[in-house]
C-alpha cells in the first residue's frame, strides 16, 4: 500500500490484471466472461474510470483519458488492443489456449479488427451510465 495514496501497489509474483472501460457494455460483458470462465483464478479487474486502476496506469505511463482498448498487464506486461485480448484467453486455458491460432494474423490486421470494433462498441452494445459493482464474492478481484 502506498502511505500517500493509499493505494494498492504490490501485487503477487504471478498476476493478471484486465482494465477495462467499465461504462462499457462489451466490456463488462468481457469481464463476466472471464468471471464464468476463471471463477477462482488470478485474473483481477481495473475499470480505467476507478481511481486505482488510473493510478495503475499513469505508473506505467498510460493515459486511462485517452485509452479506448482493454488493457491486460500480465506479471508487469502490459499488452493493449488484439493482444491483449489474445494474452487474456490464453490465460483463462483450456480450450481458450486455442487462442494461440490468432498470433498466425499479422498484428496490423486484427487490430484493424479490433479498432473497428473499438469505435462503435457503444453504438453497438450501449453503455451504463456509471461502472458496474462488484458482488461481495468478487471484489477481492476488483481494483475499485
Amino acid at each position: 500500500m502506498n502511505p500517500a495514496t493509499g493505494l494498492e501497489t504490490t501485487l503477487p509474483p504471478d498476476y493478471s490484471i484486465l482494465y477495462f472501460d467499465g461504462i462499457c457494455n462489451l466490456c463488462n460483458g468481457l469481464v463476466q466472461f472471464v468471471i464464468r470462465h476463471n471463477p477462482n483464478g488470478p485474473i483481477r479487474f481495473a475499470s480505467l474510470q476507478s481511481e486505482k486502476g488510473r493510478y495503475r496506469l499513469e505508473a506505467m505511463g498510460l493515459d486511462s483519458e485517452k485509452l479506448s482498448t482493454v488493457i491486460f498487464e500480465k506479471n508487469g506486461r502490459v499488452s493493449t488492443k488484439s493482444d491483449a485480448v489474445l494474452g487474456l484467453l490464453w490465460d483463462l486455458g483450456g480450450i481458450w489456449k486455442l487462442s494461440v491460432l490468432g498470433w498466425i494474423i499479422p498484428r496490423f490486421l486484427r487490430n484493424v479488427l479490433y479498432d473497428f470494433v473499438a469505435r462503435r462498441r457503444y453504438n453497438w452494445f450501449g453503455k451504463r451510465d456509471s461502472c458496474m459493482i462488484p458482488t461481495p464474492e468478487l471484489k477481492g478481484r476488483f481494483f475499485s
